[in-house]
């Protein structure tokens, strides 16, 4: 079967990989001019199947409230940016019961535990090399408030069966040395010990070095412009530099999904989520961290490479604007020096920003529509990295005819009907 994959970020390249193993001719088209060069491109680095967790959960509407009046707020709100985010905040709000919220976190924790597996699996089959660490994440708690609240995340985890432990302050300064220097700021935290760390762009970009060497075939610089359709099926897709035609397509554009779906009748709740980055090199590896902490106060994670340290973070509803005003580097800046002061040069610093494709209850959608050679594998929001290699081993299951590995339950557009 002739495959055309429209995307080239990590979602995409882990697609091309498993269909291409299936037996599949498989083709990736993208408008940029190699893979992996948007939201894959500076993430935060985690990949975190224990914080796998829906933005949607009880008491968020007014946790929002608080957080845009906080200082450093870790969200921002453009009402009038998109026609589109007044639907979808509706949606993401009648999905914040405590019932919706352990459905859509067991759903997420299922597809998340089994990526990571997965990407284990691959990683010694390839002998790929990201920057990658398997020392888990550490979220950290600054107000005694946040490790109560925490249970309802905890009780999650006990029924996916995730390890983790609630620490103390002091067996936080034991997982993370560096802590020590601010343990006056700290009450407690969570960790997640099975979760790993590494650089998406550096493992895409591998990973699409061994599909080119089993015949999958990358075409840049084209800017998909719509999906054709006769008679019930998508026969091809038009680019501004010509038509493409396939047996089967996989959509795998993140944020812009929905806008060339659309026309064809498929209306998906992805909308897109701007969050910052800033990477620096490691000046004092003392002070650094050893792998990922996550500022529960901030909602920025703090991440350890080799010789880098990478912090991501905040969240932005403000449509497809993709602006990096310096105003917006305080959050990531502030997080990074307050509980690692001194451990990276800031004088090198890099920022960039991405648009994370997030649906209303934090599962991203997988599998077929209503066009039976027509295949969706998008809207993973944050966890991109953390859910890719087993998002696209279960759709290349689902799309040669396969029986997956995990249950196929809550993960289709189907759950939208």
């Amino acid at each position: 079967m002739k495959v055309l994959i429209l995307g080239s970020g990590v979602i995409g390249v882990t697609s091309a990989w498993y269909l291409a193993k299936a037996g599949h001719e498989v083709t990736v088209i993208d408008r940029q001019s190699d893979v992996a060069l948007e939201t894959s491109f500076a993430n935060a680095g985690q990949v975190s199947p224990g914080y796998s967790t829906p933005w949607a959960g009880p008491g968020i509407p007014l946790k929002a409230v608080k957080w845009l009046l906080q200082d450093l707020s870790p969200l921002r709100i453009n009402p009038f940016a998109d026609k589109n985010l007044f639907s979808w905040m509706l949606k993401l709000t009648l999905n914040c019961t405590h019932h919706k919220f352990q459905t859509n976190k067991q759903r997420m924790l299922r597809l998340a535990q089994y990526s990571r597996d997965s990407l284990g699996l691959l990683r010694d089959e390839l002998s790929l090399n990201y920057e990658q660490r398997t020392q888990g994440t550490l979220q950290v708690f600054r107000d005694p408030k946040q490790l109560k609240s925490v249970q309802n995340d905890i009780a999650a985890l006990i029924k996916s069966n995730v390890n983790y432990q609630l620490l103390d302050t002091a067996g936080c300064i034991d997982i993370e040395p560096a802590l020590a220097n601010v343990e006056h700021k700290l009450v407690g935290g969570l960790r997640l010990p099975d979760d790993e760390t590494g650089d998406c762009y550096m493992f895409t970009v591998e990973l699409a070095q061994k599909c080119r060497e089993i015949g999958v075939k990358f075409v840049f610089d084209q800017q998909i412009e719509r999906l054709n359709a006769q008679q019930g099926k998508i026969v091809s897709v038009t680019t501004d530099k010509g038509e493409f035609n396939a047996d089967s397509f996989v959509m795998a554009l993140g944020s812009y999904s929905p806008q060339l779906l659309k026309p064809l009748g498929i209306n998906i709740p992805v909308y897109p989520v701007k969050g910052f980055s800033l990477t620096v090199p490691v000046l004092d590896g003392s002070l650094a961290p050893v792998s990922t902490v996550m500022d529960e106060t901030y909602k920025v994670a703090v991440t350890r490479f080799e010789n880098r340290i990478r912090v991501g973070g905040t969240a932005e509803l403000t449509g497809f604007n993709l602006d990096l005003p310096e105003s917006r580097h305080a959050n990531v800046d502030f997080v990074l020096n307050d509980l690692f002061k001194g451990a990276g040069d800031m004088s090198q610093a890099e920022y960039w920003t991405g648009l994370r494709p997030m649906t209303p209850d934090g599962t991203p959608i997988i599998g077929g529509t209503d066009f039976p050679n027509l295949y969706l594998n998008t809207g993973h929001g944050t966890l991109g990295w953390t859910m890719a290699t087993g998002s696209a081993r279960y759709l290349a299951d689902v799309m040669s005819q396969r029986t997956p590995d995990i249950s196929t339950e809550g993960l289709g557009l189907e759950r939208y009907k």
